[in-house]
């Protein structure tokens, strides 16, 4: 560090946290902490205080009435997650303009990939789950928890070549928007049609903000979140679709190019050189102030507000909405008795459409591409690490649990679906982590 840095007392507990925070295999670290807390939580004394408090509702009231008076874990599930599905929306939005989606040819195997690694997971689960309400639990085990496969991958370092962090990035990304759409076609309740079209409508306006050259991000947020998601809230669609519409609404593009943007800064880096400062205050003269507030304006002008947006609510996501998700919906009782876990086959369809289906989907459709000469092989990949891949895929929590809210009412098939979630997804990252470890020898 610079030893003209004036470093203070505090900086010596925040610069750790920073640090942490940084870290690619932190998100992951923290979400396998919450998982096994909700677990103590959901196994203890504490069972009934932990399920009470989720069970809580709350609302707004006006005129004597109550508006969205919905639980705890209702509001966990659809607005904090809403928070995420944005952040994924985003994260969708950049990769397509500008990322590992933006040429075909690069992209199509982590598609490919994607698109096996959904449809096998719901094949498999379909074939243990053919009929009946268990039937309706086939979108569980097609979701990629891309915190956790990234987090085990990171753990690895640098024997993992760069290719297959980008590709199972990419995979995870495309998996995202796959599992966004299973919810908005297959998980969506009665739809409000008035609501809906009203949300739809200040959508249109979000994208004609975006076309006029509106970037202010308060634009986007009051009409994102106090038109677009409480409408879709009301009308019957999931309100996180809405978050991931929005997402899209938000300008990727720049005011003023690189090129302008340097010449600007080394303008003011010369002003502000040859400004005299006041030797007798800390603080700085106007004429300074004057100068820091142009460079701050064209940093703003050359960022994108999708990016600054994305690096500005990553880590909220990351370390504070992801974790309280995981606490909120990770706590399966580990008392069911046996026989009632297998007396259908939604644990054992969960896990095996997981461990199985996303590494046969992964890895096959990836290899028949490759053969077929349609997808190239990315540098570094081999078979073997493609099927440690294929294991880290199969990490579903996140998504996994998400979809398991929306697709089973009756608490005993959250809880058999939740358990399968958790042996596949553990014996899956064990499994991607030693086939990885052992192929980078």
């Amino acid at each position: 560090m610079s030893n003209n840095y004036n470093q203070k007392p505090i900086d010596k507990i925040v610069q750790p946290m920073q640090r942490f925070i940084q870290q690619e295999k932190s998100g992951g670290l923290l979400l396998g902490i919450s998982v096994i807390l909700a677990l103590i939580l959901a196994n203890t004394p504490l069972s009934h205080s932990y399920h009470e408090v989720l069970e809580q509702s709350f609302g707004f009231r006006w005129n004597n009435e109550t508006y969205f008076n919905y639980t705890i874990h209702h509001w966990i599930n659809d607005g904090l997650m809403s928070i995420f599905f944005f952040v994924v929306g985003l994260e969708l939005k950049r990769e397509i303009i500008g990322g590992e989606l933006s040429n075909v040819r690069k992209a199509l195997l982590p598609i490919v990939a994607a698109v096996g690694g959904m449809v096998m997971p719901a094949l498999i689960y379909l074939l243990f789950n053919p009929s009946g309400e268990p039937h309706q639990g086939w979108g569980i085990p097609m979701a990629t928890d891309i915190a956790f496969a990234l987090g085990v991958l990171y753990l690895l370092g640098n024997k993992i070549p760069l290719a297959l962090k980008v590709f199972l990035t990419a995979l995870a990304i495309v998996d995202d928007l796959g599992a966004v759409l299973v919810i908005a076609f297959f998980y969506t309740a009665e739809i409000n049609m008035t609501f809906l079209l009203t949300g739809l409508f200040i959508l249109a306006l979000m994208y004609l903000g975006n076309k006029l050259g509106i970037r202010s991000i308060i634009f986007y947020a009051v009409l994102g979140i106090g038109g677009v998601w409480t409408c879709f809230l009301v009308s019957g669609v999931h309100a996180t679709i809405a978050a991931v519409l929005a997402a899209f609404t938000i300008p990727a593009d720049v005011k003023i190019r690189e090129s302008v943007f340097i010449t600007k800064i080394n303008s003011y880096l010369e002003r502000f050189k040859n400004i005299d400062p006041d030797q007798n205050t800390p603080t700085l003269t106007n004429e300074q102030l004057h100068v820091l507030e142009k460079m701050n304006e064209a940093t703003l002008a050359a960022t994108p507000p999708l990016q600054r947006l994305e690096h500005a609510m990553h880590p909220a996501v990351s370390f504070l909405i992801i974790p309280i998700f995981a606490i909120a919906n990770a706590g399966v009782s580990l008392s069911i008795d046996i026989e009632s876990l297998f007396n259908n086959n939604i644990a054992v369809g969960t896990a095996l459409g997981l461990l199985l289906g996303k590494v046969i989907g992964v890895v096959g459709f990836s290899v028949l591409f490759i053969k077929l000469k349609i997808a190239r092989v990315p540098s570094g990949m081999t078979i073997k690490n493609l099927f440690g891949l294929g294991f880290l895929a199969s990490i579903g929590f996140t998504m996994s649990l998400f979809v398991t809210s929306l697709a089973f009412s009756h608490e005993e098939y959250q809880t058999q679906a939740k358990i399968g979630i958790f042996a596949a997804s553990l014996i899956g990252g064990l499994l991607g982590y030693v086939i990885l470890n052992r192929s980078s020898k």
